[in-house]
């Protein structure tokens, strides 16, 4: 299996493997949760104005989702930082499902990630490999590869 130039990267410790994956191209989420953390700092690219809309005007809990890094370390500090990222999985779960369900009921979400139509579907399936996680009671951990 060939790996897309940028995927996410969702590992569970939980004893089995997870019976869900994407059934699509998950960039759309890295791109979404990259822009997301950006946007405290000023990004203005549309991800980022849909989040800080999730965030400031909706309240959609998106700490979640931007508990994240790049899954190959480059040095020790890195690697610290990727032991860090594991997360219980409900919360995740819930994040991922009400970002989804605001950027399809909300016509100026809808417009601003127009250029990333998958991402609501994408988010729902997170939602759902959180939530076989949760009732596993095993934690989550978000990576990327660009």
């Amino acid at each position: 299996m060939t790996v897309p130039p940028t995927t996410l990267i969702v590992e569970t410790t939980a004893d089995e493997d997870c019976p869900i994956d994407f059934l699509g191209d998950s960039a759309d989420i890295v791109y979404f949760i990259s822009m997301a953390h950006s946007e405290r700092y000023g990004a203005d690219h549309p991800l980022a104005k849909a989040a800080a809309v999730l965030k400031r005007r909706l309240r959609v809990n998106l700490a979640p989702l931007l508990n994240f890094a790049d899954a190959r370390p480059d040095n020790e500090q890195e690697e610290r930082l990727l032991d860090s990222l594991w997360q219980d999985a409900a919360p995740l779960a819930q994040s991922a499902g009400a970002a989804a369900e605001a950027i399809e009921a909300t016509p100026e979400l809808r417009e601003l990630t127009a250029g990333f139509p998958e991402l609501p579907v994408r988010l729902r399936e997170l939602a759902d490999m959180a939530d076989w996680a949760a009732e596993r009671g095993a934690r989550m951990r978000l990576t990327y590869v660009l």
